[in-house]
């Protein structure tokens, strides 16, 4: 396995726990983090704020890795994933994940995530 899926490896299991510590220590300073239709933002202690996802929502999210590919210093990731709600329920997610690495650290992390309502791919 490569530095940067290990790294990648380690930042997951960092928010399956909500360990924001473990999550921070794989980015580096400079981090960018998009996610496509909701936010973009610069910097670990900007991250380390969103970290924890919106306030009607109960971390640690539960994520499954479909599969991971590299190629260069890129690292892309399809993920399945659910969410506890504050008002009951889950929120359950097909994402995909795009982590631009730069000496064994995530540079930028770019997300397109979609919630699914009715089956797995709706």
């Amino acid at each position: 396995m490569s530095r940067n899926i290990e790294t990648v490896n380690t930042y997951l299991d960092g928010f399956r726990k909500n360990d924001h510590e473990q999550i921070l220590s794989c980015l580096t300073d400079d981090i960018e983090w998009t996610v496509f239709g909701a936010f973009h933002l610069t910097g670990k202690d900007a991250y380390d704020k969103a970290i924890d996802g919106p306030p009607g929502l109960i971390d640690p999210p539960h994520l499954e890795v479909v599969r991971m590919v590299e190629q260069g210093d890129v690292v892309m990731a399809e993920l399945t994933g659910t969410v506890k709600r504050v008002a009951g329920g889950e929120m359950r997610m097909s994402m995909a994940e795009v982590f631009v690495m730069r000496d064994g650290k995530i540079a930028e992390r770019r997300a397109w995530v979609i919630e699914l309502k009715e089956n797995d791919y709706r």
